[in-house]
């Protein structure tokens, strides 16, 4: 991005006073004043504008002649995700006479500024960030006669470049120290912290820190050496479950370029990448200091299929390595496709062409084809953007009305242009308005910029209307690689429609929290404030669309993170408020550049205003005054525009171009075309209830079958072995198994080997969905989709007639159909216990609606036998009756007991009388015992 930084500076005689003069060059056309609007148009345009094969002079983190930098320390602290960042120098002018020394720091795009101090000479700048039009008339009072100007020009593709200068006396002492705020944005499924080292010399203490500390535990960190072979062993990784800490400490000699060279070998990029742990359910909601965050970022779902129109600019202007680097792109994008992806190519320049009229199967054939195809493209003529994009919706929409697209589908145009449009309607808003009102709810647009002749605020805006993002692509860089890195983030969509809801009574504020996509390996984030109404525990509901309909609760304590953040040392308290506030201002400003009306854009701007100010954020409406304890020496700096009229992307100001995965900016379309579940209540669970009667296995296991004719309870337990698998259902007419496997507990207790369900598995033949509960996790499969949920969320997931709804740390109740339920209830013993293990209990209503093919352990009492009790007497134990029953032509001896239903006391249960079946339920089963142990989880029954 490139932008122009002017600086104005001055320093007469120590005795005399100094003042400084930051001015950014470039502005949101509508913020300028008319004091500023005197300076040449073009002028600035021509400063602020370079061309992408200009040499920019070195870069060095502090620069001047004769003078010893004694320090230079960089410290992050990232706290769930979000990151503060401080910069710190101090530098003696050791030459013999006055000079000017500069400070640089490179920030990424997407950061804020938040302070900036200097100490010159005894004299402390301290910086505030204030509305823009105060700093300046603030700044306008300190400004003095005698000023030096220089000009800083940045082009880089991720970072920005935050210059001071300033003049000093010989021997003069300077410390310099900038701090700026970021969220760390999920990319291809982890986070990445980003320092640019490049000192300039050697430096006596010299040393990176980055503390990491993330509540629900971090899953993988590491910090690849990029600086080059001699740092390979420098850069040291410490890491616990929840904390890490990078370090880079090189020594004077460890800094040097060889053993006698006096120039630093430190240079480049710094870089720590990490993950966290996050339950199988992907949501992690944390609350802290009054503020709420929700993450989001499932992976265990499998891609949707993808439609997608390649819309590619092949005027002139990409003649040569432009062009080059685009083919060699899309062939790599092309192999990735994958068979159930429909595709089509359109090129265009005056002309528009398309490789197929009609969306195709990305098989190997075809991929080919599309290959030789772009291989043989000849850039040349003008640029007919308009109607190549109404081409590709025309492909879109004529293939869902013939029915070739699935409706769980994702279906996305990919412009990639390097140009304004010249042919055809050349009009921008124009152009806007024509995509917008023939795309469906249901298709987005990416786009894709090449270069700085494209007019990126264009791009943005068309994308961001349409439910896609734009992206710039620099030409100066590897454009092919980052074609393919981009497309690699939104290759696998593994949701649509996406709510996250809260209850109304409990939170305000709240960022945008309903998104259209969510693809693989990224992240969304919604943040709030809790209201005191709230009360212990904040709840919230997620709801998605993929192969399979998904709601998930997750609940957060609202005390808990801050007592653990109040233990850390480098933990970043306050972290929640400020994510809160760095969202909120991210999406208004996206809301700003779409806003239909003046009026709208006002309110907009008032807003953003006041929460820059509020969390002394630089943005595009604020400014930093930094100014000397007496008022009387001050510095200005605000943010500028990204050249060719893209908004907001500037020095100190805000970056759209790579927050749109994490945290999407919030168009009108959100609400158009997301449909939000029903808001969360207190005390919501994502909850189904059985009917009262139902038959049971529980505990050791013990078998309770009700009769209902009879209005009795008949028991029995199974003697079987650890790791056989029963058949509890086996119904061959509806084509549902319900199975179990038997565990064992860790020793032998009074000469016996207690057994206990470990693993249900519920399956359902006619669409192959298999649903396997463990102690551990629920499993969900569909063909070779399978689909991890976790018991410490609650959820609700649907797929071909198959629901699951799982309620925290309690049950599970899968619905077959509408007409076959089956509830299973998970039992925890403490920790470390040397004897009980976890195991499982099942619950099956009566009135399930099997075939009369259905049997089973459980499944043959779908059909009630005939059954008489007679000579109810007393029995050996007087607390034990005992009876004759006659049931299936035996005549058994039974006695009166009781065994537990856990439903309503899950720790001690409720008593059950029954009468009791000896020898593994023999003469009341069909057969013997043995007879139910079946090969595995899905197994039908094959004995009767």
């Amino acid at each position: 991005m490139k932008c122009v930084l002017l600086l104005l500076l001055g320093l007469l005689a120590p005795h005399q006073s100094c003042c400084f003069e930051f001015v950014i060059d470039g502005e949101w056309e509508d913020d300028l004043p008319e004091a500023w609007s005197s300076l040449d148009h073009q002028e600035r345009n021509k400063r602020a504008i370079l061309t992408s094969e200009e040499e920019e002079e070195d870069f060095q983190a502090v620069r001047g002649e004769d003078i010893t930098v004694k320090s230079y320390k960089v410290e992050s602290r990232i706290t769930s995700r979000f990151a503060h960042t401080t910069v710190r120098s101090s530098v003696v002018n050791s030459g013999p006479e006055a000079q000017s020394i500069v400070f640089n720091v490179q920030i990424p795009k997407r950061a804020f500024i938040s302070n900036f101090t200097m100490n010159v000479n005894g004299i402390t700048f301290v910086g505030s960030v204030k509305e823009k039009t105060v700093a300046r008339n603030l700044y306008a009072q300190a400004r003095s006669r005698n000023k030096a100007a220089g000009i800083v020009r940045a082009n880089s593709q991720d970072m920005e470049t935050f210059k001071t200068e300033v003049h000093v006396p010989s021997k003069s002492n300077i410390e310099f120290e900038l701090h700026y705020q970021e969220m760390m944005e999920r990319k291809l499924g982890f986070y990445e912290h980003v320092l640019y080292l490049q000192p300039g010399r050697l430096v006596p203490h010299f040393q990176v820190d980055v503390y990491i500390y993330e509540p629900n535990g971090i899953s993988m960190v590491e910090a690849p050496n990029l600086l080059g072979d001699q740092f390979a062993e420098m850069i040291k990784v410490t890491s616990s479950k929840e904390k890490a800490h990078v370090v880079f400490k090189p020594n004077l000699q460890q800094q040097r370029k060889c053993e006698s060279c006096t120039g630093s070998a430190v240079e480049g990029i710094f870089s720590v990448k990490y993950d966290v742990i996050r339950d199988t359910n992907a949501a992690e909601l944390q609350v802290s200091d009054g503020y709420f965050v929700q993450f989001f970022a499932p992976s265990n779902l499998p891609a949707l299929p993808k439609n997608i129109v390649f819309v590619i600019d092949i005027s002139g202007s990409m003649w040569g390595v432009k062009m080059k680097q685009t083919v060699e792109a899309m062939k790599a994008i092309l192999d990735d496709l994958e068979l159930e992806d429909y595709f089509s190519i359109i090129d265009f320049n005056h002309n528009v062409r398309c490789w197929s009229e009609e969306l195709v199967p990305g098989s190997a054939i075809q991929i080919a084809d599309a290959k030789n195809y772009i291989e043989n493209i000849k850039p040349n003529g003008g640029t007919n953007i308009n109607e190549a994009l109404m081409r590709a919706v025309q492909m879109l929409v004529r293939a869902s009305n013939q029915g070739l697209i699935n409706p769980r589908s994702v279906s996305m145009i990919i412009l990639v242009s390097d140009g304004d449009p010249t042919v055809g309607e050349i009009k921008l808003s124009t152009i806007q308005k024509n995509v917008k009102r023939v795309m469906r709810e249901e298709f987005s647009l990416f786009s894709l910029g090449i270069g700085f002749d494209v007019d990126y605020d264009f791009l943005e805006r068309i994308a961001m209307e349409n439910r896609g993002m734009a992206q710039r692509i620099y030409a100066n860089h590897d454009a092919g690689e980052q074609l393919r890195a981009f497309y690699k983030q939104i290759s696998s969509p593994i949701l649509r429609k996406i709510g996250i809801t809260f209850p109304e009574d409990a939170v305000a504020n709240v960022t945008q929290k309903t998104f259209d996509k969510y693809f693989n390996g990224s992240e969304l984030v919604v943040a709030g404030r809790v209201l005191p109404s709230a009360g212990d525990t904040l709840i919230s509901l997620t709801s998605a669309m993929a192969y399979m309909d998904i709601t998930l609760q997750t609940e957060a304590d609202m005390t808990k993170l801050d007592m653990q953040l109040n233990k850390q040392q480098h933990s970043f308290a306050g972290f929640a408020k400020q994510m809160w506030a760095y969202l909120t201002i991210k999406q208004l400003i996206s809301e700003r550049s779409l806003a239909p009306t003046a009026a709208r854009k006002r309110k907009l701007t008032q807003r953003i205003t006041a929460l820059s100010l509020d969390h002394q954020f630089v943005t595009p409406l604020t400014a930093l005054l930094v100014e000397s304890e007496d008022g009387r020496e001050r510095l200005l700096a605000d943010s500028p525009r990204d050249p060719k009229q893209g908004c907001c992307s500037g020095v100190m100001g805000p970056s759209k171009v790579n927050m749109v995965y994490a945290t999407p900016p919030t168009p009108p379309w959100v609400h158009a075309t997301t449909s939000a579940p029903k808001q969360a209540q207190k005390g919501d669970v994502v909850l189904m209830t059985l009917p009262p009667i139902v038959m049971r296995v529980d505990d050791d296991p013990h078998f309770i079958v009700h009769l209902p004719r009879r209005n009795l309870d008949v028991c029995f337990n199974i003697d079987s072995k650890p790791g056989h698998i029963l058949s509890l259902v086996s119904d061959p007419g509806t084509g549902v198994v319900v199975n179990g496997q038997l565990i064992s507990t860790k020793q032998v207790q009074k000469n016996k080997l207690r057994t206990y369900f470990g693993v249900i598995s519920v399956f359902y033949q006619p669409e192959g969905v298999s649903v396997t509960i463990s102690t551990d996790r629920i499993t969900m499969t569909h063909g070779k989709n399978r689909n991890l949920f976790t018991w410490r969320a609650s959820a609700e997931i649907s797929q071909h007639g198959v629901r699951i709804s799982i309620v925290r740390n309690s049950h599970v109740i899968i619905t077959v159909t509408e007409n076959i339920q089956v509830e299973v209830m998970l039992h925890r013993v403490w920790r470390n216990h040397p004897v009980n293990v976890d195991f499982l209990g099942i619950y099956l209503p009566n009135n399930n609606q099997y075939s009369p093919l259905a049997h089973g352990l459980i499944g043959q009492f779908s059909q009630e036998p005939e059954m008489s009790l007679y000579d109810i007497h007393e029995g050996a134990d007087p607390l034990k009756k005992e009876a004759t029953m006659e049931v299936k032509g035996n005549k058994l001896l039974v006695t009166r007991g009781w065994q537990k239903d856990y439903r309503r006391d899950r720790k001690h249960g409720s008593n059950i009388f029954c009468w009791f079946i000896h020898n593994s339920g023999k003469g009341f089963i069909d057969g013997h015992y043995s007879q139910y142990i079946v090969p595995d989880l899905n197994s039908f029954l094959q004995m009767f």
